[in-house]
Parts: C-alpha cells; sequence; structure tokens
C-alpha cells in the first residue's frame, strides 16, 4: 500500500491543487480531487501504484465557423470546463513483448484492450475506441514516437451526443498520454493533427481539425484552417460571464449514431462546387464567383450544394467579424453574428434536422423558442455538426432561470447545460 498511499498524497499536495486549480478553478479543487482518487482507487492492487499519472483533455464548444473547417475556413471555438480525465500506469520499462494497452471508462462493463504491434487499422474496429488508440498510437509513430503500454482508468464529463466533441477529447487524451509516457513533446497542433487522422483514417469519421485543436490549445481560439498543414491559431482574451451573459447546452434529443452520412454529405456538396469552380476548396472561391455561375451549380451540384456553398462563404466571413467584435468587447455586434450563424445555417446549410426525418426538429424548436424568449439581449443557434443534439445559447444571468425553465419543459430535465471556457488545454494534471 505505500505506492497507493504515495499517489494519493501526490493528490494533496501543493503541485496537484495548484494544477487542478489552474483547469477547474480554486473553487472546484476539492471535487476534482475527489473524482481523480476515486479513478485511482480502480487501480487498486497494482504493483506500480505509485507511478500513476494523471491526464486531461476539454471538450468543446463552437462559437462560429459551422462547417468550415474542413473546407479550409476558419473558426471561433472554446475548449470548455467539461473533460476527460485519466489515471494511468505505463507499463513497465523494458517489458518483452508488444505494447499492450488497456483501458477502462466509466459505465464500461470491460475494458478494451489494444495490441499495438500493428499500427493499420483492423478489421472491425471502425467506430470503436479501439480504433482510436491504434490511430493516435499510428500517428505518433509516424513521428518518431514509439508507443508504450499504459493501463488506464477513464472517465469523462464530455457525454456523448452533448455536441461538446467526446471523440475528440478522448483523442487529444489519448495523444498526450501516449506521447508524455514516451518522454515526448509535442506540439498542441500536432496533438491535434493526430487525433484528426486517427479519427479520419482509423475510426472511419470524416471531420475537420477544429474540434482537436480546440482540445489540445484551450482557451477561446480562433483558428484559420487556409494551410491545414500549419493553422493559424490566435487565442482571444475574453469573458462571456463578466459580461454579464452565460453561455449553455440545450439537449434537445435526439441520436447522432445513424448521421454520418448526414454529416459526410455536407464537406462532400461543399467541395463539389468548389471543383466545379475549377477549386479544391470553397476557401478558395468568393460569393460573387458562385453566384456568377449559380444556374451551372445548379443543375451540376444541385440546389442544397449551392446553398451550403453560400453559407460557407458567409460564415468563413462572419468568424473575422466575431473575432473583431470580442476584440473591441462589443458584445452587441457579437450576438448579432451568432443570430446570423445561426440563421445561415438553419436556411443555406441546413443542418438542423435529418432530411429522411422531417418531422423530428428538435433543434429548429429549441433555436425558435431561444430565440424569441431572449430577443436582442441574447442569442441561439445550432451547436456543432447538426441534425440532431444540441443547441447553443447566450443568456443574460438574470434571465437564465426563466429560459431554463422553458428548456426543460421541452426538452426535459437536465437537458441544459452550462459551460464555462477553460483556459488550460489538454495536459498531464500531474
Amino acid at each position: 500500500m505505500p505506492k497507493h498511499e504515495s499517489a494519493e498524497k501526490r493528490l494533496h499536495g501543493r503541485e496537484a491543487k495548484e494544477s487542478l486549480a489552474a483547469i477547474y478553478g480554486k473553487a472546484g479543487v476539492g471535487a476534482q480531487v475527489q473524482r481523480y482518487e476515486a479513478l485511482l482507487a480502480k487501480l487498486a492492487g497494482e504493483a506500480n501504484l505509485g507511478d500513476a499519472r494523471f491526464y486531461s483533455a476539454p471538450g468543446r464548444t463552437e462559437l462560429g465557423g459551422n462547417h468550415t473547417d474542413h473546407n479550409r475556413g476558419r473558426v471561433l471555438c472554446a475548449a470548455v470546463d467539461l473533460d476527460a480525465v485519466a489515471c494511468v500506469l505505463p507499463a513497465p520499462e523494458g517489458r518483452p513483448g508488444h505494447p499492450m494497452v488497456s483501458i477502462l471508462s466509466e459505465g464500461w462493463k470491460d475494458p478494451i484492450v489494444v495490441d499495438l504491434s500493428s499500427l493499420e487499422p483492423q478489421p472491425g474496429e471502425a467506430g470503436r475506441t479501439e480504433a482510436l488508440v491504434r490511430g493516435v498510437a499510428r500517428g505518433l509513430a509516424d513521428r518518431g514516437i514509439a508507443p508504450r503500454g499504459f493501463d488506464a482508468r477513464i472517465h469523462s464529463t464530455v457525454l456523448p451526443g452533448s455536441g461538446l466533441s467526446s471523440s475528440a477529447a478522448i483523442e487529444v487524451l489519448l495523444g498526450t498520454i501516449l506521447a508524455d509516457l514516451a518522454g515526448a513533446k509535442v506540439e498542441a497542433v500536432e496533438l491535434a493533427k493526430i487525433g484528426q487522422a486517427a479519427e479520419n483514417r482509423f475510426f472511419g469519421k470524416p471531420c475537420g481539425l477544429m474540434d482537436q485543436t480546440a482540445s489540445a490549445v484551450g482557451g477561446i481560439v480562433s483558428i484559420d484552417f487556409a494551410k491545414p498543414g500549419k493553422p493559424r491559431v490566435e487565442r482571444l482574451d475574453f469573458d462571456f460571464e463578466a459580461a454579464g451573459l452565460c453561455l449553455a447546452v440545450v439537449n434537445t434529443g435526439g441520436s447522432h449514431a445513424d448521421l454520418t452520412a448526414d454529416y459526410a454529405s455536407i464537406p462532400a456538396e461543399m467541395s463539389a462546387v468548389a471543383r466545379f469552380l475549377g477549386s479544391d476548396y470553397l476557401r478558395q472561391v468568393s460569393p460573387s464567383d458562385i453566384l456568377a455561375r449559380g444556374p451551372e451549380i445548379r443543375k451540376a451540384c444541385g440546389d442544397r450544394a449551392l446553398l451550403r456553398a453560400l453559407h460557407f462563404t458567409g460564415e468563413n466571413a462572419r468568424v473575422t467579424e466575431m473575432v473583431e467584435a470580442l476584440h473591441a468587447g462589443d458584445l452587441r455586434a457579437y450576438l448579432k453574428l451568432v443570430k446570423k450563424s445561426g440563421d445561415s445555417s438553419w436556411r443555406l446549410l441546413q443542418n438542423l434536422y435529418p432530411p429522411e426525418a422531417p418531422l423530428e426538429q428538435g433543434l429548429s424548436l429549441g433555436v425558435a423558442l431561444s430565440s424569441d424568449f431572449l430577443g436582442k439581449k441574447g442569442a441561439a443557434r445550432v451547436h456543432g455538426g447538426g441534425f440532431a443534439g444540441t443547441i447553443q445559447a447566450y443568456v443574460p444571468k438574470t434571465a437564465f432561470s426563466g429560459w431554463k425553465d422553458l428548456m426543460e419543459s421541452y426538452f426535459g430535465p437536465q437537458s441544459v447545460l452550462p459551460i464555462r471556457a477553460r483556459p488550460v488545454g489538454a495536459t498531464r494534471v500531474l
């Protein structure tokens, strides 16, 4: 037990408290110590428990740039105060055989075990956590970082279906763990690219780079993907709470499980328009380019593709305006832009409900109810990929209770989730 006690003592030590305070705020330290202790307890009985390490990676919220990242556009996003954390025991140095990873997450009946002797996609792993483990290990190996085995217990408050990108948090968490165990330093944007590649190639889900970048970098960030190999990342200093607003997401119901084809149709249709205009990505074309050949685009790509292309060009420019408004501290201008973003997603991008299920419109209803309730004092928009799941709202503190009651009367108890921007990205906590 002495090593177990040593690990517990480290969690109660000065270094741990300072690290936890930087991530969760001083008020959150006590609860987080208990949370991390609970993970440590689940590894009780291991011989090397004193070697336990602790890691955290946040979820993210998209503030602007709905479906722009995959066509080399701009986005505005933030890491949030909900995260995936892991208590990790490294495999002993020099252990013969294959590097093995064992992970047990809260709510799972059995752990997953991944043999990292093979770093190619495996039959039957697509859509599973095993694919992410293998894909992240492959990304690090491609950068000269050999994977080391480990045993981990994971707990996440970034719930699947919350729209806060639980998958990106796990990908970046895995990258942080594997890099740290190898004694390697990997820049945040590189960790993000590794996570994206794992999700695209191994997990089998198309996605841009926004989610992973927000989780890896932390804070409120503007990201320009004009050069995807070297995205330009700018951190912004703005406090919505200090400005009198609560930021929240509302789970309006619906599952993302069968929506991969709907998500994939957006970058596919946008890219089709770009190619029709002789470009690889919509970032390379202007609204006037699109409108000048609109009738031809309709025939070649379809009306929806044309509308989605117009959404991209408008939304991409809007992100720049949103960043400028935050820099100027102009909250009124910012909220107007949030509303315009939501309106464009609804009318042009058309990702508020699945086209195959037009009677299920929880997102549309949530945005409409919130917009009517908040008027000019707040704003609401679709959040993240869309089609199902969550909306995002900026609500005056004085109106939050009434707005929350309204949302929960439609979407059920605990459907409203207040969130805050988190200043620290993926990190080793202790």
